[in-house]
């Protein structure tokens, strides 16, 4: 991890510099494989199974279904060897974590309030679940059956008609058994064998086997974040743009120094383009985190992918717990974690994070498991402008009004002023006409 101390303007822009690929490449890349899957649907996606996942679900499809039709869904058969691979303990583990995300987000439910704006003329709001929704669960190097049940969870109590979920297989052509035992716990309607960018098409555009849904939600690597940005432009709408996972730990001299590392720790094993962020008022500290988190990645087993991260992280040094927000909230970290002695008023001035986590006993992994929080968060600065995931993203607000004979008398004249000055005669006709009804 590199190391500021007293970072001057020109190192604060470094510092919040997240490591990027080059985006014209990326994009060029993205859009061609999308362009295949749009025109071939699934022939493209099982062929970019074979290229970038290494497996042949058509055959898979044919030894263990005796079928190869449709050889992207997740078959009744698989769920049920899923049900007798998933251990007892964690299968309670991903109740326990249901049940606290889906009270979490229960409580997020709208209560429309209807308004007499003026005398006669009543508006209100209704919230409608989106019909049609496709999580994308990331694989990869981990598979991350929590995602699932952070996604499907709310999408369920929002009232989603249809819930799709994408994820890649593993080397064998199977589905990890977590995320299907998850999936089953959390509501999903269908779940695919398609992982990367053919998943976020496959998706956005619908194939022979998965639904065109309205919205994708879901993490993944700067291709799948590219992809989805893509398809948002004129397909289909996504949660937010997202990319690699990072997390900001803000210590002063109070914090354990075991606790901050392995805090630093758990975000920089996602993967090697993930990003962490020491903030400490503590000169000891910088010293002593370093030399913790050496001491706890030698024993990781993904130490050689949280080591490539740590490459892209710093440790930042500052003059006082102020300067420390003000680095922060410029940031915008996707996770803040407050380990600090006055933490609970230092978050009341957090501006900009996706989640923040407040005081020595509260990890970032607790959110991202069990705690109820929603883990599909805002990265890469976009926390200055979107929220993390929560149920009103699987909703659409529907506004009504209704207007009476004195409801036209209050607000016609204006109506007709207005139209007339911006020269759209047909609107001012629209109300005339009312008015001299009455």
């Amino acid at each position: 991890m590199k190391t500021y101390r007293y970072p001057s303007e020109e190192e604060l822009r470094e510092i919040i510099t997240r490591p990027t690929k080059n985006a014209n490449d990326l994009t060029a890349t993205v859009a061609a494989v999308l362009a295949r899957v749009r025109t071939e649907g699934d022939a493209a996606v099982l062929a970019y199974e074979r290229e970038f996942d290494h497996v042949d679900l058509v055959a898979f499809a044919r030894e263990h279904a005796g079928d190869s039709r449709s050889a992207l869904e997740v078959k009744e058969s698989e769920f049920a060897d899923a049900e007798l691979l998933v251990s007892d303990e964690l299968k309670e583990a991903l109740k326990l974590a249901h049940s606290n995300i889906e009270r979490f987000h229960e409580a997020q439910r709208f209560a429309g309030v209807d308004v007499e704006t003026a005398k006669g003329v009543r508006c209100w709001q209704r919230s409608v679940p989106i019909e049609k929704v496709g999580l994308y669960i990331p694989g990869g190097t981990a598979p991350l059956f929590s995602t699932v049940l952070m996604l499907a969870t709310p999408a369920r109590i929002a009232g989603c008609r249809e819930i799709v979920l994408c994820t890649p297989p593993q080397r064998d052509g199977s589905v990890h058994p977590a995320i299907l035992v998850a999936a089953r716990i959390a509501g999903v309607s269908q779940v695919f064998k398609a992982g990367g960018v053919q998943a976020i098409g496959a998706m956005a555009y619908g194939t022979e086997s998965v639904p065109k849904v309205s919205k994708i939600f879901g993490p993944g690597n700067q291709f799948v974040q590219c992809a989805k940005q893509l398809v948002s432009l004129s397909d289909v709408a996504i949660d937010m743009p997202a990319g690699p996972s990072e997390v900001e730990v803000i210590a002063d001299e109070t914090a354990n120094v075991a606790f901050v590392a392995a805090d630093l720790l758990s975000q920089a094993e996602h993967g090697v383009d993930s990003q962490v962020l020491l903030v400490t008022t503590s000169e000891k500290l910088v010293a002593a985190v370093e030399e913790e988190v050496n001491r706890q990645l030698a024993a990781l087993p993904r130490k050689d992918i949280a080591a490539a991260a740590l490459q892209n992280s710093r440790i930042v040094l500052v003059g006082s717990v102020d300067e420390a927000l003000n680095l922060s909230n410029r940031y915008a970290p996707e996770h803040l974690i407050l380990e600090t002695a006055d933490a609970d008023v230092l978050a009341e001035r957090v501006v900009n994070a996706g989640s923040v986590f407040i005081g020595h006993l509260t990890p970032e992994s607790a959110g991202d498991y069990a705690s109820g929080t929603n883990h599909t968060l805002p990265t890469n600065g976009y926390a200055t402008a979107y929220s993390g995931v929560n149920l009103d993203a699987f909703c659409r607000k529907i506004t009504y009004q209704k207007i009476t004979p004195e409801g036209l008398l209050s607000i016609g004249r204006a109506v007709e002023m207005m139209a007339a000055a911006e020269q759209l005669d047909a609107h001012k006709n629209a109300m005339t006409l009312r008015l001299k009804s009455l």
